[in-house]
């Protein structure tokens, strides 16, 4: 609303009139804001939330038996777990074998069930192949089809297969499983494999990130200082890995590392060595080929941060007396955390999901997480182990990140 003057014209407007123009500017911007992040939070909802959360859920989901044998899993789940189930309880399960046959409903419970016991496909397959069309004794009809399904145990894998939700997958992914009284305990001894491989998993990522750092720190101060014309035909160099595929360069250090490769050619026609070192399918051709990868990775933020440090502070120190070396340690290197604290978690985390290059260049003592990740989602269609490795490894992954970041917040106050 407006107000007129004396002479007719129009005086300014009201103070509800402009607070609500001001109402709408504010959410017209906010609008526009929304508008311009909305593709971005839709790409990250549909390329990361969405499939870590398949993976977090496929790595408890047990509901293959159920969804095919609804009411064998119904009556088992009300079984107690001792003798035999009732007669009830056989019946519903033969007559929901027969129906398993159409759909490919056989497949995923026998592929479910040989998780537990690697006999259960078979015993499926000989029990539906004699089943007859009726019985008016489904208990000794199955006994005698095959006498397993008087074993207690028989049923007991099954029960276990039948609730919607498990920990099997993530027990088993840390070598523990449920004993017959359900407690948990660690797997026989000659059966644990899954902790050493997450300790090798860690232990190389970590290694590799430390020589990365040993190496692009002073490459990345190296660039930092030289001149302009000289820096970027050197930073071509550490860019050069990035347009060679993946599996070029891998082969490139299957090449070189090979025992009448370059390398050791090289060593010998020197006087170093007698005889060809084994530097390939083995630890060291890991780090070899992992390190020549992922350094890049190390050396960009590195050298952006470095790029913004005046070399006057360094000046200043020395002109005041400090050693050399004690004003790069104590003046400049602190200056550099925030290069070298985001130049090792993308190295880090990089590298503890390597599959390639440990899989062509290690032994079988040097795969990783990701091998057996890879495992059993293409050779064994087992995607509750896949992703419950998966899982776990992720949240290794979130808690060494944050400690991590608490331990470089805390230098930094401490250095600020």
């Amino acid at each position: 609303m407006t107000t007129t003057t004396l002479d007719g014209g129009a005086a300014a407007p009201s103070k509800s009139n402009l607070k609500s123009r001001l109402r709408r500017a504010e959410r017209l911007r906010k609008l526009k804001a929304v508008g311009l992040v909305a593709p971005l939070a839709l790409f990250l909802l549909v390329v990361f939330v969405v499939p870590i959360g398949n993976m977090l859920f496929n790595s408890v989901d047990n509901g293959s038996l159920r969804q095919v044998m609804p009411q064998t899993a119904a009556s088992l789940a009300q079984w107690d777990g001792e003798g035999l189930p009732d007669e009830a309880t056989f019946a519903a399960f033969a007559d929901e074998l027969r129906d398993s046959r159409s759909g490919g409903g056989l497949g995923s419970v026998g592929r479910r069930l040989n998780y537990e016991d690697s006999g259960y496909r078979g015993l499926l397959m000989r029990t539906l192949m004699a089943l007859p069309p009726q019985s008016d004794d489904w208990r000794e009809t199955l006994i005698d089809i095959d006498s397993a399904w008087g074993d207690t145990a028989t049923w007991r894998g099954i029960k276990a297969a039948a609730p919607p939700r498990t920990d099997r997958y993530l027990l088993a992914s840390l070598d523990l499983e449920r004993g017959a009284d359900g407690e948990v305990q660690r797997v026989d001894e000659e059966d644990r494999l899954y902790q050493a491989v997450f300790q090798r998993t860690l232990v190389i990522a970590g290694g590799v990130t430390l020589i990365c750092l040993a190496l692009g720190f002073p490459l990345a101060y190296l660039l930092a200082t030289l001149p302009a014309k000289t820096s970027n035909l050197l930073m071509i160099l550490v860019l050069l890995p990035f347009w060679t595929s993946l599996l070029v360069r891998t082969a490139a250090w299957i090449i070189l590392l090979q025992s009448n490769g370059l390398a050791n050619q090289t060593l010998m026609t020197l006087g170093l060595v007698e005889s060809p070192l084994q530097l390939v399918f083995n630890r060291t051709g890991v780090f070899f080929a992992m390190v020549h990868i992922l350094l890049p990775f190390m050396v960009l933020p590195l050298y952006s941060v470095m790029k913004g440090i005046s070399p006057s502070y360094q000046r200043a120190a020395v002109s005041l007396g400090a050693h050399p070396f004690a004003a790069f340690w104590q003046v400049y290197v602190p200056q550099t955390v925030s290069g070298i604290a985001a130049g090792t978690i993308l190295v880090f985390i990089m590298a503890l999901g390597y599959y390639i290059t440990p899989a062509l260049v290690g032994g079988p003592a040097d795969q990783m997480v990701s091998y057996y990740v890879a495992y059993y989602t293409n050779t064994t269609n087992n995607w509750g182990m896949a992703a419950a490795l998966g899982s776990i490894l992720l949240a290794v992954t979130l808690l060494l990140y944050l400690v991590y970041h608490r331990l470089v917040n805390r230098k930094q106050m401490i250095g600020s």
